[in-house]
């Protein structure tokens, strides 16, 4: 009984000296990836951002010529006010708080497929300069989104791996309290939406 009770101290005082050693180098590293997925994040949001910043004057522009289009017009603004609502805290980014910036975000892209959709009919205000322009800067700004967001998923998956590899998963246990994070993924068919490419060719 004497022996067991040494040797069961003996290991409880091996992992106390391996938490020890090793404890600040898995803490700190955690937290040196945590911060680079909250920076990538941020990035994200901006791109976001930027879209919904394009979307009151790709509208205001479109007025004047698309006028019998108020409802659809009506459905992208009030997506967008749904879209920019959604705020994530970048340093506790949570699987619920991303799937709803997910879902408001390919609201919005739906919306404003079916309002480009729309302008299509509308040759007189394809042949606008400012509205070409918007349509561009709109285009650059859909790639943009996504870059960003495929930078956000390497930055997790470095992440993930360091919590979930053995013994970084045991150490996690004793010492921290880093959660793995989800991956960015687009809702199934919003990889598509909206679709920005004008033909401004013919008028």
């Amino acid at each position: 009984m004497k022996k067991m009770i040494i040797v069961l101290l003996a290991i409880l005082a091996l992992i106390a000296i391996y938490l020890v050693i090793k404890g600040p180098s898995f803490y700190n590293t955690g937290i040196d990836l945590k911060e680079n997925t909250a920076e990538q994040w941020g990035n994200v949001e901006s791109a976001y951002q930027r879209r919904a910043d394009l979307i009151p004057n790709i509208v205001n522009t479109a007025k004047g010529y698309a006028e019998f289009e108020q409802e659809t017009l009506t459905k992208v603004i009030e997506a967008r006010s749904k879209a920019t609502a959604v705020q994530i805290d970048p340093s506790n980014i949570t699987p619920a708080q991303l799937e709803q910036f997910q879902q408001v975000q390919s609201g919005l892209s739906s919306a404003l497929a079916r309002l480009l959709a729309v302008f299509e009919r509308y040759p007189d205000l394809k042949a606008n300069e400012n509205f070409k322009e918007l349509i561009n800067e709109l285009e650059r700004t859909e790639n943009r989104i996504n870059v960003e967001r495929n930078r956000f998923n390497e930055t997790v998956n470095p992440y993930n791996k360091h919590l979930k590899k053995f013994p970084n998963n045991i150490l996690n246990n004793f010492i921290g309290n880093f959660e793995t994070m989800d991956y960015f993924e687009a809702a199934e068919g919003s990889e598509n939406a909206p679709e920005v490419e004008f033909d401004f060719g013919t008028n």
